[in-house]
This record gives C-alpha cells, sequence and structure tokens, in this order.
C-alpha cells in the first residue's frame, strides 16, 4: 500500500510521467542509430522475424483477447539484450490496434512516477517497463493490485487522519522486459500471465532480418553477403542491424557499395569480428583467463575490473553469448575457458583441462 503525504494532491501524483519514447531506451546510443532502430522494426507479426513459438502464442491470446472485448494478459519476455524485446511490445500494441506508452523501471524513483503513468492510461493501452527487474519496492507494491484488480491503493493524511483510497484505473496491458528474470520477485513474477523466454536467433532467421534491413536502406546484398554478416551477429537481430550499416559503409567505400560474401567478410575483418561473432573485448576476456588465471575459474568482478568493464555489461552483454556458443563455462567458484575456447583462440589446452573433458 502506498503512502503519501498531504502535499501528494492528484493533481502532483498525475504530473509529467516519465515516458520514453521507442527510441529514448537506449541512453548510449547516438540520435542516428535511435532514428535508425526506429525506422526498421517491424510493425506487425507478418514483418516479425524469428521467434515463432512465441509469436504462435501471442496470436492467439491476441485474438482471444479481441474476442473477449478484455484486455489482453500481463506479458513478461526476458533474455538477452538485442532480441527484440521491446520491438515485440510495439508489434502487439499494433496488432490489437492500440497505444503504447514506454518507460523503464530506473525512471520510476518515487511513487508519484508509476502512479501517474497509471493513471494516465486508457482502456486497453499497454504499458511496457523495460528493465523491469530494477523497480524499487514501493512501485512493484502499487502494482501489485493494478495488475490484479485494476485498483490503486493509497493512503493520504497522517496519524489519526490517515484515509485508505480504492482509486480504480482503467484496464490495460503490462508488457515486462528484463534481461535477469531471477532477479524479479516471485510476487511480481507470478502476475503475469505470459511468461516467454527469448531465443538467440539462428543464422538463417538473422540473414532474413539483415535483408530486410537492407532492403529498408536501399542496399544491395546478395544472399551470400547476407549469411556472412548473419553468421557473425552472435545470435542477435540488434547487432545484425547495426553491421548492416558498418559493412554498408565499406561497401561505399571500398567496393561498389554492393555487399557479397567477399565485401561482408573483408569489412567484417576490418572491425576485427571474427567468424563466429566475437570481437575485441570478447577474445581479450578469454586470453586475459587464460594467460593471467590459467584458465580459471576467475571471478566476474575481477575479470570487469581487468578489463575495465562494468560487472554488468560483462554478464549481460558478453558472457551469455560465450555461455551459449561453449567458449567459457561458469562454475560456483567463477568463469573459466572452456577447450572450445582454447581452440578458437589458438592457445593449447593444458593437461588438466583436457583430463576433465
Amino acid at each position: 500500500m502506498a503512502i503519501f503525504s498531504d502535499d501528494d494532491t492528484n493533481e502532483n501524483l498525475i504530473s509529467k510521467p516519465k515516458l520514453q519514447k521507442n527510441e529514448d531506451l537506449e541512453t548510449s546510443q547516438t540520435d542516428y542509430d535511435k532514428s535508425f532502430e526506429n525506422n526498421i522494426r517491424p510493425k506487425k507479426f507478418d514483418e516479425y522475424i524469428g521467434q515463432s513459438a512465441l509469436k504462435d502464442t501471442l496470436k492467439i491470446s491476441i485474438e482471444a483477447a479481441k474476442k473477449r472485448a478484455q484486455p489482453l494478459d500481463h506479458l513478461l519476455f526476458y533474455g538477452p539484450p538485442g532480441l527484440g524485446k521491446t520491438t515485440l511490445a510495439g508489434v502487439i500494441a499494433n496488432e490489437l490496434e492500440t497505444k503504447i506508452k514506454i518507460t523503464s523501471a530506473p525512471a520510476l524513483e518515487r511513487p508519484r512516477d508509476i502512479i501517474g503513468i497509471l493513471m494516465s492510461l486508457k482502456d486497453g493501452e499497454i504499458l511496457f517497463i523495460d528493465e523491469i527487474h530494477r523497480l524499487n519496492k514501493v512501485a512493484e507494491e502499487i502494482l501489485y493490485p493494478a495488475m490484479e484488480d485494476f485498483y490503486l491503493d493509497m493512503t493520504t493524511g497522517k496519524a489519526q487522519t490517515v484515509k485508505t483510497l480504492r482509486v480504480p484505473i482503467p484496464k490495460f496491458t503490462l508488457i515486462g522486459a528484463t534481461t535477469k528474470a531471477g532477479a524479479l520477485s516471485g510476487p511480481l513474477r507470478d502476475r503475469f500471465g505470459i511468461i516467454h523466454r527469448l531465443q538467440f536467433y539462428t543464422k538463417q532467421e538473422l540473414s532474413a532480418v539483415v535483408k530486410r534491413t537492407a532492403s529498408i536502406l536501399e542496399i544491395k546484398i546478395t544472399d551470400e553477403g547476407a549469411l556472412s554478416i548473419a553468421g557473425r551477429s552472435r545470435g542477435t537481430p540488434r547487432i545484425a542491424n547495426r553491421l548492416v550499416k558498418r559493412v554498408a559503409d565499406y561497401a561505399l567505400v571500398r567496393a561498389d557499395g554492393i555487399i557479397d560474401e567477399k565485401v561482408a567478410n573483408m569489412a567484417l575483418d576490418t572491425l576485427h569480428i571474427d567468424k563466429f561473432g566475437l570481437d575485441n573485448t570478447d577474445r581479450a576476456m578469454m586470453t586475459m583467463i587464460i594467460e593471467k588465471y590459467d584458465g580459471g575459474p576467475v571471478g566476474l568482478e575481477t575479470i570487469a575490473a581487468a578489463l575495465g568493464e562494468d560487472s554488468k555489461t560483462i554478464e549481460d552483454v558478453y558472457e551469455p553469448f560465450l555461455l551459449q556458443e561453449g567458449f567459457i563455462q561458469r562454475t560456483p567458484r567463477g568463469r573459466k575457458v572452456s577447450p572450445e575456447g582454447y581452440r578458437h583462440l589458438g592457445y593449447k589446452i593444458p593437461n588438466i583441462q583436457q583430463s576433465l573433458f
């Protein structure tokens, strides 16, 4: 139950909700990159590539919600960054023919922030909260009755003058996105009707993404060129789309503007992205573990300090793909490089490693 002082009037509570447009979620991106990503986002399921099982589930749920004239169940999407969680939320809103309001958990610092957004919603609209695992306790408790019964429970006044208010709000759908589903509290996670992990993309799916992006940008690309870019995109559409731009620049300056397999490979080699999609940071991380810590295990904080990177960046951005591909392993004592990682970097596998595998 949220508690407010007498100064927190309804007018104050709903003023200036902290909303973000689709293109403003990534604060580290340039305005050009934000505009680029927004322009190439698919708007309907027919345009959305990959995540086939999830799309089939969502199509059924959306059709059922329309026939019942009820809001769609609350949804939770989780998985590594760049797999299309925000894009998918926008597709759902378009399929439901409703509006979507987007924010992120760190922006909801005070009770009035989340209350202002909830009270500004209209029936059937969607509220998308990115990084929902970072919600503070007060904001999370405000969401409980809002998600279950579409009410806000508030108390005003002090001591003997305390009054409890139960304020109805429009029926809405909450879509939460997180890279750390395990960091969500049980009560919050249990209030989502649909929970789904987004999977890394296959090379063929990413090739289709690359060709679609190239078409939108009016870039000429061959099937082989698209496959080459897809193979180095770490199973992630966001990375694939960014590589399309970089390779297109290379093709324009060093070739005839057409991206074929040779041009794509030369461009990606220039960017120091190898055939598995590993970049300089990936290789530096694995090399450091091998050369300075005998292949591991070594703690995450130690790795981050040695590389000069934030530990969350290592854990959320670099590590998932390296784990997925089997280049590193996570143990109770820390991270270690696998025999496959040794082979990929050209190091001889130690006898102790060979005996373990």
